[in-house]
Formats: structure tokens, C-alpha cells, sequence
């Protein structure tokens, strides 16, 4: 909602620029919480960090380019792919296996979400190549969140620590170039006032909470219970824009995709959480019994 009113309201149409300026307060707070020792020091090799990094700015630049090249519908069933996406990588790379309810929660929530928030649906062949850059860079930058706190045994404040300075670096310094390829505007021609630096910084404050909670999420789950819970935030967004801008197209329709979405959040929560809901097929190959024994036996020896 700060942010629409940044945006919307306040003239500052520069999304990428913005979303630098968010990954620079995120920065600083990692800062302050290694200087608290709420953080440790961490390694996080190079050829990790630039491709998350890249597929991090790729998500932020093609949600940016895909709303502005599709309409609002289309743009809205890009988003709902993620979490399918997010479902194929848990399934292709960690070898997750999803229950019968599980896989129909999720399907529940994916209509409810579409009910309330599709409306007209057009699509031209750059938006097609936009969106889908948008919807597989999001799904492995979220993938590989998890992946590497596990693999490195990173928490979310080390690993925001290693990524927060490289996306603050690499997007205010691509982050104005894109804008004014998406708007024609300049950032160094806008008009600050009071009001809109206020808000600015709200945004940027709002922000820390946003990283930090987006890295606590998916590493204490997974990308998909981030995907589902996400769209909460589009009923929220709803919601909140009924209530604070008028009731213009609240109808049956998105009141009953609303309740269809919650529900279905519900029934994932339970559902994943119940055993075999969702767990990892074991991948080590099983060795003979014969097999074993002799090296039992050579270990003897």
C-alpha cells in the first residue's frame, strides 16, 4: 500500500531504482546485526552469489517488464505459475514428493487467487518471453534461498548478508537505465517533496521486514509454502484497497475467491504438515545385503 502510494500517487514510477534502495537499508541492517552479533561471519563462495544475484535482478526487471508489457490479467496468471514452477524444481532437484491433499490445497488456492483477481487476459510475444523469464527467474532465485542455507549452513541474516550488498550494487547501478527504458522518465529529474521522501523511506523501512521475512520463510520451509502464503498477501493487498480507496469493484466474485484462497491455505498448512504430506524420496542407492557384509568383513580385516 506505501508503495502504491509512492508510485501511484506520488509520481515515483521507478520500480528497480526502488527495489536498490530497498536491498541498501537491507544491507544496512545486516550491518547493525552483525555488529550486535545477532549474525556470524559466513562463506558463501562467488559463482553462487552472481547467480543468485542474477536470478534475483532477472525476477525484479522481468515482474517489472511483464506488468508493464501484458495486461493486468495475464500478468496476474504469470504469478500463479510460480508456485507450479516452484512444485517442479522441489520435485526435479530435492525430490519432494507431494500428498494427494497437498497437491489439491494448492490447486484450491491457485483458483480462489484467479477468481478474485483475473479479469480481462491478453498477451503479445514479448510479454510471453517476459513473463516467462519473470516466472522461472523468481522460482530459482526462491529455490535457491533454500538451497543455499542448507547447503552451506547459512542462516537468513548470513545469507541476506552475502546478497543484500551485491543486488543494492548491481540494481541502482542497471536500476535507472531500466526504468527509463520502462517509463521515459529520469530518476535524477524527479521533484522530491516532503511527502514523497517520507514515503520513500517508508518503503525502504518496510522493506527490511519484507527480505528478511521472504529468507526466514523459505529456509524454515520451502519456496512453495512461500508462494502460498504470498498470495495471502494478494488477499491482504485486496482488502486493504477496498477499505482505504473505496469499494469499486468488490463483487461476489472476488469476495468468493478471497474465502477460496484463505481456505485453501488453510488445507495446505494441515495438509503439508501431516506425515507424507510433503517429505523427500530418498535418493542413496540400496545396497545388497552381500554387499554390505563383505565390506563389513574388509573393514575387519
Amino acid at each position: 500500500m506505501v508503495n502504491k502510494a509512492l508510485m501511484g500517487t506520488h509520481g515515483f514510477s521507478f520500480a528497480t531504482t526502488l527495489t536498490g534502495l530497498h536491498f541498501v537499508t537491507t544491507t544496512m541492517m545486516t550491518i547493525v546485526f552483525r555488529w550486535l552479533g545477532l549474525s556470524q561471519p559466513s562463506h558463501l563462495p562467488l559463482s553462487d552469489l552472481i547467480k543468485f544475484v542474477i536470478f534475483s535482478n532477472l525476477s525484479i526487471v522481468g515482474m517489472n517488464v511483464s506488468l508493464m508489457w501484458n495486461s493486468v490479467g495475464f500478468y496476474q496468471i504469470a504469478k500463479l505459475c510460480m508456485i507450479p514452477a516452484s512444485c517442479l524444481l522441489e520435485v526435479v532437484f530435492d525430490h519432494v514428493n507431494y500428498s494427494r491433499d497437498t497437491k489439491l490445497s494448492i490447486m484450491v488456492v491457485l483458483i480462489g487467487v484467479a477468481v478474485c483477481t483475473i479479469t480481462d487476459v491478453s498477451v503479445n510475444a514479448k510479454g510471453l518471453i517476459a513473463a516467462v523469464i519473470a516466472v522461472w527467474s523468481t522460482a530459482l532465485q526462491q529455490y535457491y534461498v533454500h538451497f543455499l542455507q542448507r547447503k552451506y549452513s547459512l542462516n537468513s541474516f548470513n545469507l541476506l548478508g552475502h546478497t543484500a550488498p551485491a543486488q543494492a550494487g548491481s540494481l541502482l547501478l542497471v536500476g535507472p537505465f531500466v526504468d527509463f527504458l520502462l517509463t521515459g522518465k529520469r530518476v535524477d529529474h524527479f521533484g522530491f517533496t516532503s511527502i514523497a521522501t517520507f514515503f520513500l523511506a517508508l518503503s525502504c523501512f518496510i522493506a527490511i521486514g519484507v527480505n528478511l521475512s521472504q529468507f526466514i520463510c523459505i529456509g524454515r520451509f520451502s519456496a512453495v509454502s512461500f508462494q502460498v502464503l504470498g498470495h495471502m498477501k494478494t488477499v491482504l493487498v485486496l482488502s486493504l484497497g477496498f477499505l482505504f480507496f473505496g469499494k469499486e469493484g468488490l463483487n461476489f466474485q472476488v469476495v468468493l475467491g478471497m474465502i477460496l484462497a484463505v481456505v485453501g491455505m488453510m488445507w495446505y498448512g494441515n495438509a503439508s504438515a501431516k506425515p507424507g504430506g510433503k517429505e523427500r524420496r530418498s535418493v542413496l542407492p540400496v545396497r545388497s545385503e552381500k554387499l554390505a557384509l563383505d565390506e563389513k568383513d574388509g573393514g575387519e580385516k
